[in-house]
């Protein structure tokens, strides 16, 4: 398959079941969100992909950061695009080999993992009906040519972010909401008092929001 991954089976099985994809944040790896695989809701399967670039020992990510020297930060935007498809490629995988609902695909996404979740969702809002994107930002630049014209019409996002979070800005976060009303994408944003991480009640708060 496309990406290596882990997977909690579903305790409750059903001719097909709900997925959560998680997908991990810049640097880390499959393990990270999957520590809390057993928290989540017993009816899905829950499957956490490792980004394709490989940093170093244990470390990955969904594309490349690069510095210059005024410390300006780029990210690898083609990079991203790729990792964006293979997101897309993996889910048609995933429906493939498990027993997995197709009409209910949910990304959790982290930080870069979130901002891939964004995008593959508003590119292939056919495949992918929730997303929970926590601690990242929505990047019109890494999703695909013309995906405006898409219909958004079984598309609901929960977006969050920590008001103190010193690696994205909370001001990119909060641009998400304006540019996905503009869209017609159902959505709620929440604000946690914390710095680049998942506050407990930001946990509690989509977990609820995947149950309505």
């Amino acid at each position: 398959m496309t990406l290596y991954h882990l997977v909690r089976e579903p305790k409750i099985k059903l001719s097909k079941n709900p997925v959560l994809l998680l997908l991990h944040g810049y640097g880390s790896n499959e393990e990270d969100l999957f520590s809390f695989a057993s928290e989540l809701p017993e009816e899905y399967y829950v499957i956490s992909a490792r980004a394709p670039y490989d940093l170093m020992y244990g470390s990955y990510a969904w594309y490349a950061i690069n510095f210059d020297a005024n410390d300006k930060k780029f990210s690898d935007l083609d990079q991203a695009r790729k990792s964006r498809d293979l997101i897309a490629d993996f889910i048609d995988e995933l429906v493939a080999n498990y027993p997995i609902d197709a009409d209910n695909v949910t990304l959790i996404g982290f930080s870069q993992g979130s901002i891939l979740s964004y995008a593959a969702a508003v590119s292939y809002p056919e495949k992918i009906q929730k997303v929970v994107a926590m601690s990242g930002y929505f990047d019109k630049e890494i999703a695909k040519e013309n995906f405006d014209k898409n219909d958004f019409s079984n598309l609901n996002i929960f977006a969050s972010h920590g008001s103190a979070d010193q690696v994205i800005p909370v001001e990119w976060a909060r641009n998400a909401k304006p540019s996905l009303d503009a869209l017609g994408i159902k959505n709620v944003y929440k604000e946690y008092p914390v710095g680049h991480g998942v506050a407990p009640q930001n946990f509690y708060d989509f977990k609820n929001w995947l149950l309505e």
